[in-house]
């Protein structure tokens, strides 16, 4: 198959594109070309360098070109899905945009997720454009054909960095190199609700088996493992994999989006503070061989392995590691406070 990839390197596309080009398939990468020395000497590679955002240098890379599915992994808002249509309306048998699971109803009325499961999340700016895009798109394709097939990821994670619920701007090396000296770490609620984690080969293979399928055109799809976790699993997973004890510290998720300047209303109230269990019936319908390999502890020994292995990772974070502290040390006071009466 001939594809193109908006994007194409990033923590859900890079496992992708890998195993197309190792399939066989003509990749065509449209991105700045930062990134795509990762696969050189692959003669199924096709750099298209521009931004996809130059609408005119886009049209004029890809006049001659026709293609059996285009992916976008970085479109956002819809005005990125108009100018997408403008550009390969008739020119790709299937268009695939990249949505998110944190688009379901926040809080859930369900814990049980499917693709049923209504669209609304009034705590994340994030997840609501990504329903206005979802319904762009499928209104092109009832009252015009336009082939679209909608993918909701739910939290997929690659060797490059360690999926957490709570962590700062600059990533989650920071809360890793908490654990590994023994400090507190802010786990939000209780730690008991229930989490999914997709390792972005398992999501890549589900993936690939969407690409040319013509049971998925019109369809909106969910990609995750079917392995359900407590954060409190997720969390000692991690320390165990490190080989340290891990010194949990609770803290509301309401409490957490109150007083910080990071976005925890949309990551956690919109998201992972929800208790969440995905229904995967329908990918496993239109991708009969699909099945997730990757246990969570298995995952998380390579990513971690990966990371201590590469200083250039291992990103240091201090303002938000005085931030968890001064939280710890908050919370204990007013503790103590009220004790004391």
């Amino acid at each position: 198959m001939n594809i193109l990839l908006i994007g194409g390197t990033g923590t859900i596309s890079m496992e992708i594109s890998r195993k197309l080009l190792a399939q066989g398939h003509t990749l065509y990468l449209l991105n700045r070309g930062s990134q795509n020395h990762r696969f050189m000497g692959n003669k199924n590679l096709i750099e298209l360098t521009a931004d996809i955002n130059d609408e005119e240098t886009v049209a004029e890379l890809i006049k001659d070109l026709k293609f059996d599915s285009v992916v976008d992994f970085i479109a956002f808002v819809p005005a990125h899905l108009e100018r997408d249509v403008r550009l390969f309306a008739g020119k790709t048998k299937q268009f695939i945009y990249i949505s998110s699971a944190s688009a379901y109803q926040k809080p859930p009325a369900d814990y049980h997720i499917s693709e049923g499961t209504p669209l609304a999340n009034p705590f994340w700016a994030y997840s609501r454009n990504k329903i206005a895009g979802e319904e762009y798109l499928m209104k092109l394709y009832r009252d015009e054909g336009f082939p679209v097939t909608i993918v909701r990821p739910s939290h997929t994670y690659f060797k490059n960095s360690v999926p957490l619920g709570v962590h700062g701007a600059l990533g989650s090396f920071q809360v890793v190199k908490r654990i590994m000296e023994g400090k507190p770490v802010i786990i939000h609620g209780d730690g008991t609700s229930l989490w999914t984690m997709t390792h972005s080969s398992d999501f890549a293979d589900a993936f690939i088996g969407l690409l040319g399928n013509i049971h998925a055109i019109g369809e909106a799809v969910q990609i995750t493992s079917d392995e359900n976790l407590t954060w409190n699993q997720i969390y000692q997973t991690i320390a165990d994999a490190l080989g340290v004890p891990l010194k949990p510290y609770y803290v509301s998720s309401d409490f957490l989006a109150k007083c910080s300047t990071y976005d925890f209303r949309g990551s956690l109230l919109g998201d992972k503070a929800n208790s969440v269990v995905f229904d995967n019936t329908k990918l496993k319908r239109l991708v009969p061989e699909f099945v997730a390999k990757k246990r969570f502890d298995q995952g998380i020994r390579e990513t971690l392995f990966y990371i201590l292995s590469h200083p250039d990772l291992q990103i240091l974070d201090p303002e938000f590691d005085a931030w968890c502290d001064k939280v710890v040390k908050e919370l204990d006071e007013a503790a103590e406070r009220i004790l004391k009466g």
